[in-house]
């Protein structure tokens, strides 16, 4: 199947109702409802960016459609007044920040793909939340094109330390993010 096709097949996809579907170079991936967790985390970290000057939009498709790619992250921060008023995708242009709770089976795409994919996208901030390590990892500063793109810097911060983002102008406090129990820990970043 060539790319166009790929890309035709997933706009048209309508997968049950709690089933997320993200193409990933490629790749169709679909994931189950997350947990309370996970969306626990999302929301702490949603609740610390002000609404002035950003829209705070969850599980919104980023296009990256150049890269065969539409990513759904946990939450895409961009100024507000940016972007489309409606649609289903955000341009990566607009994007400001992206951020990603790790789930239990979302470790090596959050770390490895999603991340050469955000950073070839020109997206400034990058940010896992990650409960299985109980930290956050910070990119900034994204560099080159394709598979081979990376951020040029990286913070780990475990939670309870703020995360220093001033992309956003903000500290985030970590000490409200949760972990999941009787989780084999990864080898990720």
């Amino acid at each position: 199947m060539n790319d166009l096709a790929v890309i035709k097949f997933f706009e048209e996809l309508e997968p049950p109702e709690s089933v997320r579907a993200e193409l990933l170079r490629g790749e169709i991936v679909l994931s189950g409802s997350s947990d309370l967790v996970h969306n626990g985390n999302v929301m702490e970290a949603v609740d610390q960016i002000p609404r002035e000057p950003w829209s705070r939009l969850q599980t919104q498709c980023v296009d990256m459609l150049a890269d065969v790619s539409a990513p759904v992250p946990d939450l895409v921060v961009i100024e507000r007044g940016a972007g489309p008023d409606q649609g289903t995708y955000m341009p990566a242009e607009v994007v400001t920040a992206l951020v990603e709770v790790v789930s239990k089976t979302s470790a090596d795409r959050d770390y490895g793909v999603k991340r050469a994919m955000y950073a070839a996208s020109g997206v400034p901030v990058y940010l896992i939340i990650d409960p299985i390590m109980a930290h956050c990892v910070l990119f900034t500063e994204p560099e080159g094109t394709g598979e081979e793109a990376e951020y040029q810097v990286q913070r780990t911060s475990k939670f309870g330390c703020p995360v220093p983002m001033e992309h956003l102008g903000i500290e985030l406090d970590t000490t409200g993010f949760g972990t999941f129990s009787n989780v084999k820990p990864h080898r990720r970043p």
